[in-house]
């Protein structure tokens, strides 16, 4: 159906949940490593100019949680030259459909978007933690 760019995390089970809902909806998913990716200001800010700068960042992310970054307190600058410095900081999944990009995996936005037959429409949107395996989504990579 549609060749749908996905910039995760690789190992954080909540994108590997996104991505398998987008191959049962028929898609191809063209994977991307997020904390590898040489980012810029020009190349998030595609993805994220429509947002306000909080919705920027991911919540699960270490120093969001401790409160060492606080979204609600930066400016477009500041933000920016935190998540290129820190991609682990970028809210995701990143996606893009020709010109098109969106942020984060909110499943009925993606339904209407580009269609999300049979998946689940709700829990889709963050990382899921069990004893197994806690933080593993938001553990910095080595």
């Amino acid at each position: 159906m549609t060749h749908v760019v996905f910039y995760g995390k690789p190992g954080c089970s909540g994108n590997a949940r996104q991505m398998d809902a987008l191959v049962a909806a028929g898609h191809t998913v063209e994977v991307r490593d997020l904390l590898r990716e040489r980012w810029t200001a020009g190349k998030l800010l595609a993805f994220l100019a429509p947002l306000p700068v909080a919705e920027w960042f991911n919540r699960s992310a270490p120093a969001v949680k401790a409160g060492a970054v606080v979204p609600e307190n930066l400016g477009v600058e500041a933000a920016l030259r935190l998540l290129i410095e820190q991609p682990l900081l970028i809210r995701r999944p990143l996606l893009k459909v020709g010109r098109a990009r969106r942020v984060g995996f909110d499943a009925a936005a993606i339904d209407a978007w580009i269609g999300l037959a049979d998946a689940p429409p709700d829990g889709l949107d963050g990382c899921i933690h069990n004893d197994a395996s806690p933080g593993h989504c938001a553990a910095a990579a080595a």
